[in-house]
């Protein structure tokens, strides 16, 4: 009987054992698309988050406009009151106040009921994954696991899962309220001096430069983390 080789089996780049080279997807378009497909059955909700989030941010973003214009009263009763002619309208002030807080309250309102909806979807898609695959495993022929490792196929249905749910919760509600802020502050900013929101503007593609030159440096990382993760309970 052949003596059994009990050295861990070093990863082809020389690192930690069984630590594979980061790869690129094989299929990116057909993934997504799969994904996409996952996200269909739950067309409903998430364009009850989208409409949530674009009303939470377009209150967010009219809430400062409305507290400005309590400076601009206060403003004009202090001079009123240094020329002698009148004082600052308090009942002008409580009124803005009043509206400013429903405002807020109704903008969070909303934010609270997206985030529970948001929550929902990422539950329910995750445990469809889950579902997925381990229908896919009890499918696979033994000679799969022979190549793979413990680590490796526990990463599939924990780490890998969860980091698409995480990101999932995130990125939606992120795409939208960026967009919608992006639009709002800008139709403000033109409202109130057309030179600022012209600089902002410019200012604009600089930032997208910049974040995309972040992110294609710190893609790779995260894709190494991803798969040391999938070692961690390797056997040997």
């Amino acid at each position: 009987m052949a003596e059994k080789n009990n050295q861990p089996r070093r990863g082809p780049m020389g690192g930690g054992p069984g630590i594979r080279p980061v790869e690129k997807a094989k299929n990116f378009k057909g993934t997504l698309k799969k994904l996409l497909q996952y996200l269909g059955k739950f067309k409903m909700m998430i364009g009850i988050v989208i409409i949530c989030a674009i009303i939470s941010t377009i209150f967010n973003i009219v809430g400062p406009k409305i507290l400005g214009n309590i400076t601009t009263e206060i403003y004009a009763g202090v001079m009123q009151m240094i020329a002698g002619t009148g004082g600052i309208n308090f009942d002008e002030i409580r009124r803005i106040v009043c509206i400013l807080l429903g405002i807020y309250i109704i903008s969070a309102l909303f934010s609270y009921i997206q985030s529970f909806v948001m929550v929902g979807v990422g539950q329910k898609f995750t445990y469809s994954l889950r579902k997925g695959i381990s229908e896919k495993i009890n499918r696979l022929p033994i000679r799969y696991f022979d190549k793979k490792t413990h680590g490796e196929v526990l990463s599939y249905i924990t780490n890998d899962i969860d980091t698409i749910a995480q990101n999932l919760n995130q990125s939606i509600t992120q795409l939208i309220t960026s967009i919608t802020t992006v639009i709002g502050i800008l139709i403000m900013m033109i409202s109130i001096s057309w030179q600022m929101a012209l600089v902002a503007v410019l200012v604009l593609p600089v930032s997208l430069v910049l974040v995309a030159t972040v992110i294609s440096k710190s893609q790779k990382y995260f894709k190494a983390q991803q798969e040391y993760l999938g070692h961690v309970n390797r056997t040997y």
